[in-house]
């Protein structure tokens, strides 16, 4: 029997709104940040670290790294889809992929990886992935 690989996905959609925008009604570069922020924190939740487990457990994962290129700019008013995925897993950190459309012309705005560390508060320690996670997300382990 073929065992289904699951790779984690989510979408969220954000209008820009006037305080994403420059005095030019252009998106701010750091506004971007904020939409990936949100799809970050709900694809985590996905993963298993929903806001009030981490705040129970004190384990939180911990962006290490940020990439992102801007492509095109949104403007005031735009409809923006963020989309998420878990990228790859290693033992103690992994990659999340984000791109932001703008589904009325399907322009590419932004594209995006983040690599995050799961840690334990208030020690800031890291910690290892969840151990189901080396089965559920075989197909994502890095390479070495």
């Amino acid at each position: 029997m073929d065992t289904v690989m699951e790779t984690p996905t989510i979408q969220t959609e954000t209008q820009v709104m006037f305080f994403d925008t420059d005095c030019a009604a252009v998106v701010h570069n750091i506004a971007y940040l904020r939409f990936i922020e949100v799809a970050r924190t709900l694809l985590a939740e996905h993963l298993g670290m929903g806001l009030r487990a981490m705040a129970q457990s004190r384990q939180y994962p911990v962006v290490v790294r940020t990439e992102i290129d801007y492509r095109k700019p949104a403007v005031l008013g735009d409809i923006l889809l963020t989309h998420g995925r878990l990228e790859s897993v290693e033992h103690s950190r992994f990659w999340c992929a984000f791109e932001i459309r703008r589904p009325s012309d399907n322009a590419l705005i932004v594209t995006s990886r983040q690599m995050l560390a799961l840690i334990q508060m208030p020690a800031g320690r890291p910690m290892r992935l969840p151990a189901d996670w080396s089965q559920r997300y075989a197909h994502l382990k890095k390479k070495p």
